[in-house]
């Protein structure tokens, strides 16, 4: 079985973020960057059915030369080899695209996929690529099963979970669940000595230009100091839950 993992290089969440030339661009100064958190969650998971199956992991990112000591880690944590897009990840359409490409080039057969990324959330690619190469879809995947060409998968739903039956080939949306934090996977010494000798293909891009821009950045609003209520004083707390808050 041939899997693709996809991978995002995303700030940490505890990075202090900043934007310049009016909001309009992110400020990567001083920004730690990892592997999107979700889609460390599928890596995980590829590695159990590499190692259990014997299945071969490559890792995929679109971004520039900047992101390879994240697709670095991914080999340390012990992917087989990994490609580069050199294209910037600023449309999820022409991700998705870029992607589609190389899932087409090198027939894979389970492709895995954070359901979103941290920075943007928006929650898009791993459905439109599925539509773009044909290939069946179950997004936020708490866990996956393969058995040949067999696929059983558990989605989350309002209220619970679902377990669905499907074929290979596949395209997953996953996050946590599908492995625990606790299954994470650390590099060790081993590992990032291997992760060098590794292969790291950098391709150029297909025809995927953007169709989205950003226009700015906003970050959300602070809060707003404590009002502090007399326990005795019923009225004033009704008053400023109905009229302030607005919550009853």
């Amino acid at each position: 079985m041939k899997i693709l993992v996809c991978i995002s290089h995303v700030p940490d969440t505890t990075s202090k973020i900043n934007f310049t030339n009016n909001n309009a661009e992110f400020d990567k100064n001083g920004v730690q960057f990892v592997i999107n958190p979700y889609d460390e969650f599928c890596l995980t998971r590829a590695m159990w059915f590499k190692e259990k199956q014997g299945a071969t992991v490559t890792v995929v990112n679109i971004g520039g030369a900047e992101t390879e000591p994240t697709l670095r880690k991914a080999l340390a944590i012990g992917a087989d080899d990994a490609i580069r897009v050199n294209a910037e990840a600023t449309d999820g359409f022409s991700v998705a695209k870029e992607l589609a490409a190389v899932v087409k080039n090198g027939s894979y057969d389970l492709v895995l996929a954070g359901k979103e990324s941290a920075d943007y959330n928006g929650q898009m690619v791993p459905g439109m690529l599925a539509g773009l190469v044909d290939y069946n879809f179950v997004n936020g995947c708490v866990a996956v099963e393969v058995e040949d060409k067999n696929v059983t998968a558990k989605r989350e739903i309002d209220g619970g979970n679902e377990t669905l039956s499907t074929n290979l080939p596949l395209v997953v949306g996953g996050q946590k669940g599908i492995v625990e934090e606790k299954d994470l996977r650390i590099p060790n010494m081993r590992g990032i000595m291997m992760a060098r000798k590794k292969p790291l293909q950098v391709i150029e891009p297909v025809n995927a230009n953007a169709t989205t821009s950003i226009s700015s950045f906003e970050k959300p609003a602070p809060k707003g100091a404590v009002k502090l209520v007399d326990a005795n004083n019923l009225d004033e707390l009704i008053n400023l839950l109905h009229n302030e808050a607005k919550v009853i």
